[in-house]
This record gives C-alpha cells, sequence and structure tokens, in this order.
C-alpha cells in the first residue's frame, strides 16, 4: 500500500492548533497553496460560496494530474466554479452524505462515512477510470458511492436535506419570536420533535447560508411544493378531514420505515438516546 501524507491548511488559527493537537494530520500550514504541492487529490471542505476563491488560491501550485474534489452540498454551482477556477484540472466534486450538526477538527470520528453514501458529480469529460479512482478512495473510509448528475443531485438533496434544514430554522425561529410562550418555556417543555428541530438548526450558518444561495432554484422549487401541501394539510385539519390525515401519515411512516432498512438509520427508540 503507497505511503499516504496528509497535509490540513484552515485559515483559523485556532483550528489549525486544534488538528496539531488532535494528530490528524502530517502536516498543517496556513498557506492553501503551499498544501497542495505535490498533493495526488486535493478536498477542499469550505462553505459552497468559497470554493471558487480556494480553488483560483490554489491553481499555480497544483500538480500535473492531480484530482480536485470537494465534500459541499451542493453540486453545479460547486463544479462551474472549480472548473472556471481550474482550466485543465481534473475536478471531481463529491458529496458525503454524512455528519452531524457539530463542526470543526472535533467533530469528526472513525466510522463517520460507515455506511453512508458519498456522491460523485463528474463532468463528462472526466474519464470513468479517474472517477473510479476517487470512488475508491470513499468506499476505504467505508462509504458507498453512487455517480450522478450534478443538477440532479442538487434537486435530490433539495429534498432530503436542504429543505428539512430550511423547516428546521424556521420552525425554530418560530418559536423564538411567539410572544404568547416564552424562551424559557420553549427550552423548558421541548418535546422530542421541537428537540430534534433545534438540532438541525444548530448547524454552523455560514455553511447554510451558502447552500441555500447556491442551490436556491432547486430549494424554491422544491419549497413551492411543500408550501402547497401544507396548505392542503391545513385545509384538512381546518375541515376535521381525519381520512386524510391518517393516509399521509400512513404513508410518511412507510418512508421512515424504507431510511432504515435502507440502513440509514436505527430502528432505536428516541434515536437511540439515553434515558
Amino acid at each position: 500500500m503507497p505511503t499516504v501524507r496528509l497535509t490540513v491548511s484552515d485559515g483559523d488559527a485556532e483550528v489549525r492548533a486544534r488538528v496539531l493537537a488532535l494528530d490528524l494530520a502530517d502536516d498543517v500550514t496556513e498557506n492553501a497553496g503551499a498544501a497542495v504541492v505535490d498533493a495526488d487529490l486535493v478536498v477542499l471542505a469550505v462553505p459552497v460560496g468559497a470554493m471558487g476563491a480556494v480553488a483560483a488560491e490554489i491553481a499555480g501550485e497544483l500538480s500535473p494530474g492531480a484530482v480536485v474534489s470537494d465534500v459541499g452540498s451542493v453540486k453545479e454551482k460547486v463544479l462551474n466554479a472549480l472548473m472556471a477556477a481550474l482550466p485543465g484540472v481534473i475536478v471531481i466534486p463529491a458529496h458525503p452524505v454524512a455528519g452531524t450538526e457539530k463542526s470543526g477538527p472535533d467533530a469528526g470520528f472513525a466510522s463517520l462515512f460507515t455506511g453512508r453514501w458519498c456522491i460523485l458529480t463528474p463532468p463528462a469529460e472526466v474519464e470513468a477510470w479517474q472517477t473510479e479512482r476517487l470512488a475508491d478512495f470513499w468506499r476505504l473510509l467505508g462509504a458507498k458511492v453512487e455517480t450522478m448528475d450534478a443538477a440532479h443531485h442538487d434537486r435530490v438533496l433539495a429534498v432530503t436535506s436542504h429543505l428539512p434544514h430550511l423547516i428546521a430554522y424556521s420552525i425554530v425561529g418560530t418559536a423564538s419570536d411567539l410572544e404568547t410562550v416564552t424562551q424559557g418555556e420553549v427550552i423548558k417543555f421541548s418535546a422530542g420533535g421541537f428537540r430534534d428541530f433545534t438540532r438541525i438548526a444548530a448547524s454552523d450558518p455560514v455553511m447554510w447560508r451558502d447552500v441555500f444561495l447556491n442551490n436556491r432554484e432547486a430549494v424554491l422549487e422544491t419549497l413551492g411544493r411543500f408550501t402547497e401541501d401544507l396548505t392542503a394539510l391545513q385545509r384538512a385539519i381546518r375541515w376535521g378531514e381525519g381520512d386524510t390525515l391518517e393516509a399521509l401519515f400512513t404513508r410518511t411512516r412507510e418512508i421512515r420505515r424504507g431510511i432504515i432498512d435502507e440502513g440509514q438509520d436505527i430502528d432505536t427508540a428516541d434515536f437511540g438516546r439515553p434515558h
């Protein structure tokens, strides 16, 4: 097995110090260009709105044949930004569908990608063997790999990730703004549903700001459909249409069972929380 050396770059001195303290890399540097010298694979782990600027910063230091990838939650805008900043470079965007609401060097753990999907969105000019090499990298980290068109990825993730985060931010914000309910009561009497929304809403605000701005078309399309469905649900509640509500709740329960069967969550009460 070839020797692997990992170099990490970050503009935040505290982050670099923490990476060193945790012994997460062989080298740590403030300069992104210095970090990519002689690298075979470069992975950009920055907010999607910063991808183009970081790519431009490292462009002059990349070795011939180096692959540049990322881990962002939006793919079409990222692909366009990377290809514009890195003409002639092998660019293969990636999205490991894993992680928690935590971020930073301390948020990682050994099984983070185990059994999770990593979606690759290579442009047409990338050869199949190059994509497969990156797929092998993610498989070695424990992930399952899927390849799809970047625009299709963004439509799928608008439904499965981006809209749920938007709803979580909205619900938690609404709760904090209600004049008839105090913030202390919201915190003290949080039932399971609201508590889980607050976990999602605790995600990194800069990262999610950029996600929504860079996937706005797909998010707005999905949000429009959600608004229509929410209006229909509101009507069913107003007019006491119990059969309509029960049919919807039965159908959505099956989706939950499918997620468990796919291995994307565990069938443990209250998400396995200790009591």
